[in-house]
């Protein structure tokens, strides 16, 4: 898997400080809230909105907070309508970025993001010219400590298409749709599940060898996913398990 969503496991796994937190619940709950207005309120009738309801869950968001976000919407409560919007570039070193965001203003959010890629060594691109290179997925991770044998057997019956060691644990890929009932069959079979969540995969790479070429392309994504707007950041660079712990050593 690429690079990032090993970085990422790296820092989910650090934690993350109370301002860091406060965003997060602020994105899941945007997220929430245009699952539902997109498909509806109902969690069985809408895929999208069950895993963006498990992931909120899953990062301890109040159960009141998130159907006050499904609430707003359906329309029961008012609110801010937010718009989806995606936004391709790329990083130093040839990475191709993927940026999903909801705004309320694109106006706005657009010039920041360009200015974000601009200021940090990258480039804005054309529509369609880097979302090529991804596809979207569902994933469940599971903890390193369930047997390979045991999860393979209920994943892949369950419907899971691959099974992947990433950052010490297992990560299972699914269709998008499918996302919930993988992440219930693994849990009925008495299988930790850590998280759920859908993604963008990279169908290719671009290998980064060494700290120095890493730095300046995970500069820009933590820049571009600490923007309040962004909701996912997604990358197609890949660097060993080494490379990224010197990278976290190094601070």
């Amino acid at each position: 898997m690429a690079g990032h969503s090993k970085w990422s496991t790296i820092k989910h796994k650090k934690g993350a400080a109370d301002a860091k937190r406060g965003k997060l619940f602020a994105k899941l709950i945007r997220q929430v809230e245009v699952a539902a207005r997109n498909g509806g309120g109902d969690l069985d009738a809408n895929p999208t909105l069950r895993t963006m309801f498990q992931k909120a869950r899953d990062a301890s968001v109040p159960l009141d907070t998130i159907e006050r976000a499904v609430k707003r919407g359906t329309g029961e409560l008012e609110g801010v309508t937010y718009e989806e919007v995606t936004y391709e570039g790329y990083a130093p070193n040839g990475v191709a970025v993927f940026v999903e965001a909801l705004t309320d203003n694109r106006n706005r959010t657009g010039p920041e993001m360009r200015a974000l890629f601009s200021k940090l060594g990258g480039s804005m691109a054309e529509p369609g010219s880097v979302a090529w290179q991804f596809e979207r997925k569902g994933i469940v991770r599971v903890p390193g400590s369930v047997p390979e044998d045991d999860l393979m057997l209920v994943a892949l019956d369950a419907g899971a298409e691959d099974i992947r060691e990433e950052g010490g644990g297992w990560t299972v890929v699914c269709e998008p749709s499918s996302t919930a009932a993988v992440r219930h069959a693994i849990e009925e079979a008495g299988i930790e599940v850590e998280s759920s969540d859908l993604t963008m995969l990279p169908t290719s790479t671009v290998p980064l060898t060494s700290v120095e070429e890493v730095k300046p392309v995970l500069r820009l994504i933590d820049a571009l996913d600490d923007h309040d707007d962004v909701q996912d950041v997604y990358s197609n660079f890949d660097a060993s398990d080494e490379v990224l712990e010197a990278l976290e050593a190094a601070g």
